[in-house]
């Protein structure tokens, strides 16, 4: 198991257990971290799992694929460090793993 904190925009900490080889996403929605809605299940169709990364962490959760970034393209509220928790894999080197959430999605 992974321990990742997610930190809502009001600066509450939910620190869930992951289990490595899920997504971010589905520890988000197995743990009902709000703000995670996942309308697509994961399929990276819907950017309703849009996360900001801790920029310390964003080279160790790796960058977007093709799809991912078609979607991410599209999002008004993309950063430099944004991400689909959807197309996060959950590895022993996320251990610690910070994610923001964003505040439209509340």
């Amino acid at each position: 198991m992974t321990k990742i904190t997610f930190i809502k925009h009001d600066g509450e900490e939910i620190v869930v257990d992951a289990e490595n080889g899920t997504s971010v996403m589905h520890a988000a929605v197995d743990n009902l971290v709000p703000g995670i809605d996942a309308d697509c299940g994961g399929e990276c169709a819907c950017a309703t799992c849009h996360v900001y990364v801790e920029e310390n962490w964003f080279k160790k959760v790796g960058g977007t694929n093709d799809s991912e970034e078609a979607i991410m393209s599209l999002n008004p509220d993309r950063a430099e460090t944004s991400r689909l928790c959807c197309q996060m894999p959950v590895t022993d080197e996320m251990e610690g793993l910070i994610i923001r959430l964003p505040e439209f999605q509340f």
